[in-house]
């Protein structure tokens, strides 16, 4: 080999590095963006006012955030108004975005008993129409299998003498509700407190399951 062909394959092999390093560079920064392996799961449940059933899950570890919405209706892009009348046809409900890895749907699911009347077919507590509704809104088999089971074990432990009527139905398109319902127990405390107060939901739960949750904060 000459030293002019020496130099050549020297300078060859140089690109070559470079090239290498170079995929091995943009290789690692895509890793970074990779989508990770478990994305956040959703469950859906009414419950009544949705004001109410938004601090039981907010408190929970695994959970992410809840949303404050509207399903199960007939109108697209329903408002509040409309909702409220029993015009629409859809319940105010509560989506929560939880980790499955730190919390399962199961649990969800004992979180969302404990924090309803399952016995009242009129509505829950002092709001009354279908639009204040307990169901369970499944999105897949596994959520349905899981709500079926659960409400089995509720049917066949209940520690109250009412039959169990709540519904476990197939989820519908999920609309938020306006923004100023979103959170509103942190928003405006004292007229949520008031409004939950005069409304017996603690007192209710009290009386069918027996202890107080906590929730009356």
């Amino acid at each position: 080999m000459t030293t002019q062909d020496g130099g050549f394959v020297s300078r060859l092999s140089g690109r070559l590095a470079s090239l290498l390093g170079l995929a091995l560079i943009v290789a690692a920064a895509g890793a970074g963006h990779a989508v990770p392996a478990t994305s956040p799961a959703t469950a859906i449940f009414a419950g009544g006012c949705f004001w109410c059933m938004e601090p039981p899950f907010d408190r929970l570890d695994g959970v992410a955030s809840t949303t404050s919405g509207y399903i199960g209706g007939h109108v697209p892009n329903p408002a509040y108004e409309a909702v409220s009348s029993g015009r629409t046809g859809h319940a105010e409900a509560v989506r929560i975005e939880y980790d499955p890895e730190k919390i399962s749907y199961e649990q969800l699911l004992d979180v969302f008993w404990r924090n309803i009347d399952p016995t009242d077919p009129g509505g829950q507590f002092c709001d009354r129409g279908s639009q204040y509704r307990a169901q369970i809104f499944y999105q897949n088999d596994g959520q349905r299998a899981a709500a079926e089971r659960s409400r089995a074990a509720l049917v066949a432990n209940k520690p109250f003498a009412q039959p169990v009527i709540t519904e476990i139905v197939p989820a519908t398109k999920f609309y938020p509700a306006e923004e100023y319902h979103q959170d509103y127990y942190l928003k405006n405390p004292l007229r949520y407190k008031f409004y939950r107060h005069r409304c017996g939901r603690d007192e209710r739960l009290e009386f069918l399951w027996g202890v107080d949750d906590g929730e009356k904060k």
